[in-house]
C-alpha cells in the first residue's frame, strides 16, 4: 500500500488528515531520514497494520536499512519505556522514582543511526504513548544535540497526524465505512 492509497482510504470526514499527511511528510526543517524515521516509528506505535505497511514501503525508498531498523528499535524500546516510566511518574509511591528499572535498553546506544535522529524518533513515539517523563527526557536530549523548537514541533506533528490517520482508519473499519 502507498501513501496515496492510504490517503484515499480515509473517509471524507477525515479529509483534513489527508491534507495534513502530505504536509507533515514534507517539512523543510527535517531531513528525509528524520521525517521517515519518525513516520515509521510512530506508525508502529499507532498500531494500524495498513498505516505501518504504507509508511514502511515509502520509508524503504527514502532511507537506508540502518535507519529503518533504528526507527523500529525506537518504537520497540519506547513501547516498553513509555509504559514503565509513565507508571513511575504517575505512581503515588515515591520509592519507584529511585528504584533501578532493570530493563534492557541496549538498543538506545547500539542502533547505528544519528543520535539526534534517534532521539527525535523516541520523542515522537513518547508523545504518541503519552509518557511525560520520557517526553521531558528526550526533549532535553534533542535540544542538547542541537535540535530547534521547529524540528521538535515537526516530529510531534508527524506523530499526531499518523496516530490520527491510524485511528480514523480503525474507526472506519469498525463502522463498516
Amino acid at each position: 500500500m502507498s501513501i496515496e492509497t492510504l490517503k484515499s482510504a480515509l473517509p471524507d470526514y477525515a479529509k483534513d488528515l489527508r491534507l495534513n499527511l502530505s504536509s507533515v511528510l514534507s517539512q523543510p526543517m527535517l531531513s528525509a531520514t528524520q521525517i521517515w524515521g519518525t513516520a515509521l516509528a510512530t506508525a508502529i506505535a499507532a498500531r494500524n497494520s495498513a498505516v505501518i505497511a504504507a509508511i514502511a514501503a515509502e520509508a524503504a525508498d527514502k532511507i537506508d536499512a540502518t535507519n529503518i531498523t533504528a526507527a523500529k528499535t525506537a518504537a520497540a524500546l519506547m513501547g516498553m519505556n513509555n509504559i514503565y516510566y509513565r507508571y513511575v511518574h504517575l505512581s503515588p509511591t515515591a520509592d519507584f522514582k529511585t528504584m533501578r528499572a532493570g530493563l534492557r535498553m541496549n538498543g538506545m546506544v547500539g542502533h547505528g543511526a544519528d543520535g539526534l535522529d534517534f532521539e527525535l524518533w523516541s520523542l515522537a513515539v513518547s508523545a504518541v504513548n503519552g509518557c511525560g517523563m520520557c517526553i521531558e527526557s528526550h526533549e532535553h536530549e534533542v535540544f542538547k544535540k542541537g535540535a530547534t523548537k521547529e524540528q521538535v514541533q515537526a516530529v510531534v506533528k508527524i506523530a499526531a497526524v499518523i496516530t490520527a490517520v491510524s485511528a480514523a482508519l480503525e474507526g472506519a473499519a469498525a463502522l463498516g465505512e
